[in-house]
């Protein structure tokens, strides 16, 4: 072992690396070459690099005693690797200090302490150099500068990206993709990797010996947490062996996904909701028929035969929009093309139910600009707000349809005369399966999914539809498109 570092042989083995470059090697084969010309000038029995990547660390570099450990994992949770990342970036480790079984290791290849310098860029780790001694004179301080110097360097080769990552074909990542923490005793924080503060929103200077700002588990459990911003974290802990009785909390934002256990469970209620009713209807009048059609009346039979197509009906539109609603991605449907406004709501009307076909009242200017969009979609649209109206509104009052031009946009209005909508409510109609009134204590049926695909149509088709209260009581739904 040489008496301190020899610098002369640092700087000609540095020289052969900037060769390797200058000639096109990268990656791996030069990572190799510089370990093996730093091992012997700060007189290590080895040097092993270890790449992070989100689901722990892999020795991909090593050389002396060490290169037998190449390929060796570091999973995210080994109290190893924990162990290693914690700390200043570079510091003097006695190998007996290490928990886990990466101690025993590099004792029964006679390495007793180590020098640990970790590689960051912009804060993130992206592996750490690994200097190994047997038992022998405390560190020297220029071996510390040696190493913290090329880890550096090794981190540009990681910023570059020219063959590293080995692992991994993205940018360069944290040491964990998950938040990572370490706390003490008193659930006072040790440790606190990057991703940590992303999905906190907490960075590490406001983290660090201070409580940990959510509950903890119990070690090995699982635990779901609302933050006050409203976001959800998934958290689980375990035990670190050794003294201290330090805890690792691992912990991911799982909002995406609460929310859609939400929509998923919200689903299948509305969805079992309201195909109990139809369903209830026509299996009645079914079995009505069965069962007593000698002793009906051609009256009878036919109004029970109109109530059953007509709950036929109801149902299949029902299924169509559930399902439809069910897919985040609509299909877009025509290619938007000019069309008669006027034209097709008149046409739209006619296809109405017959119980709201009786109560349109239409106004439509002779000369009405055409529209931009898709004229079949049009007919959901005037169905959806038509029914709607109807629904809120007292029977045989009118449900008015008009329709103007201005500024580069033609529209149509659907007034009804009903309960009105509340103001705090406009924007949230629109949203998928919203109730004005939800429980028992709900008057009005509905699946809460109509206005939802009517603002899904018109948007497809560079438009909008907003609702307003009406003046002197009632609701009014405009829809605006382009002009042909």
């Amino acid at each position: 072992m040489p008496e301190g570092t020899d610098y002369a042989a640092l700087i000609a083995g540095h020289d052969r690396v900037i060769k390797m470059i200058n000639a096109g090697e990268s990656g791996l084969p030069v990572l190799t070459q510089l370990l093996r010309l730093v091992q012997p000038a700060i007189g290590a029995a080895s040097l092993a690099w270890v790449e992070f990547a989100p689901t722990g660390g892999r020795v991909i570099a090593a050389t002396g005693a060490a290169e037998g450990t190449v390929g060796r994992p570091l999973p995210a949770a080994d109290p190893a690797t924990v162990c290693l990342l914690s700390g200043p970036p570079l510091r003097g480790v006695r190998v007996d200090r290490i928990p886990g079984t990466l101690a025993d290791e590099l004792a029964r290849r006679g390495l007793r302490r180590m020098i640990v310098a970790r590689a960051e860029i912009g804060g993130l780790t992206v592996g750490s150099l690994h200097a190994l001694y047997p038992d022998g004179d405390p560190d020297d301080t220029s071996q510390h500068a040696v190493l913290g110097y090329v880890a550096s360097c090794i981190a540009h080769m990681y910023g570059d990206q020219t063959g590293l990552p080995v692992h991994g074909d993205g940018p360069v990542v944290a040491a964990l993709a998950d938040g990572l923490a370490v706390v003490d005793r008193e659930h006072h924080v040790r440790l606190w990797n990057p991703a940590a503060a992303q999905v906190t929103g907490r960075p590490a200077g406001e983290a660090l010996n201070r409580p940990l700002p959510f509950p903890l588990p119990p070690p090995g459990q699982v635990l779901d947490h609302r933050l006050p911003d409203g976001r959800w974290l998934r958290l689980t802990s375990g035990e670190l062996p050794g003294p201290g009785a330090l805890r690792v909390v691992t912990f991911r934002d799982i909002t995406d996904q609460q929310r859609r256990d939400h929509e998923r469970d919200l689903f299948v209620a509305v969805t079992s909701h309201e195909l109990r009713t139809p369903v209830t209807v026509i299996k009645g009048y079914a079995d009505t028929l069965t069962d007593h059609w000698e002793s009906l009346s051609d009256d009878d039979r036919r109004q029970a035969a109109r109530i059953i197509g007509q709950r036929a009906n109801e149902l299949a539109r029902l299924v169509d929009r559930l399902l439809t609603a069910a897919t985040e991605d609509r299909p877009g449907g025509e290619p938007a093309a000019p069309f008669d406004l006027a034209e097709a709501l008149r046409v739209a009307v006619g296809d109405l139910p017959a119980d709201v076909r009786h109560r349109i009242v239409l106004d439509l200017p002779a000369d009405l600009p055409k529209a931009l969009g898709d004229r079949h979609s049009l007919a959901t649209v005037l169905t959806e707000l038509s029914t709607n109206a109807g629904k809120y509104s007292l029977p045989g009052t009118p449900i008015e349809v008009s329709a103007t031009a201005k500024e580069g946009m033609v529209s149509f209005r659907v007034a009804d005369r009903g309960i009105g909508i509340r103001p705090e409510h406009v924007e949230r109609a629109f949203d998928r399966f919203w109730q004005g009134e939800s429980g028992d204590r709900r008057r009005y049926p509905g699946a809460g999914l109509g206005l939802y695909l009517v603002r899904q149509i018109v948007e497809q088709q560079n438009g909008w539809v907003s609702l307003r209260p009406r003046v002197g009581g009632g609701t009014v739904a405009e829809v605006r498109l382009p002009r042909g």
